[in-house]
């Protein structure tokens, strides 16, 4: 069982940045796809970034393209969303996930292990 740990979120203005955390524990953090996602109120849980065990494949949403960049540290089991120019539709609860496969997954129900989520507020 994989436990993961979100933090990080906050609440800021728009074009800043900010840094989430997700440090897992219980599993091999190593053999794990991480992802991402993010949940508006009202709307459905969705896909920002996704990186691969080996730390040599990442895939983004088009929204958050050229903005935010996901990277993991294996030997600390924690995988990080740095966030820039920040806009208000970023404004969700950001929510940390891991796979087991290869793949690197966009649809939530692939990923086995949730986190509890960070909340992420961008003001205008």
């Amino acid at each position: 069982q994989v436990q993961l740990v979100e933090s990080g979120g906050g609440l800021v203005q728009a074009g800043d940045s900010l840094r989430l955390s997700c440090a897992a524990s219980g599993g091999t953090f190593s053999s794990y796809v991480m992802g991402w996602f993010r949940q508006a109120p009202g709307k459905e849980r969705e896909f920002v970034t996704a990186i691969h065990w080996s730390a040599g494949r990442t895939l983004y949403a088009d929204s958050v393209k050229g903005r935010f960049t996901i990277s993991r540290d294996n030997a600390k089991n924690t995988v990080y969303l740095q966030m820039n120019s920040l806009k208000p539709e970023d404004t969700a609860s950001y929510y940390c996930a891991a796979a087991r496969g290869g793949k690197l997954y966009t649809r939530a129900p692939l990923y086995d292990y949730w986190g509890q989520g960070t909340q992420v507020t961008v003001s205008s």
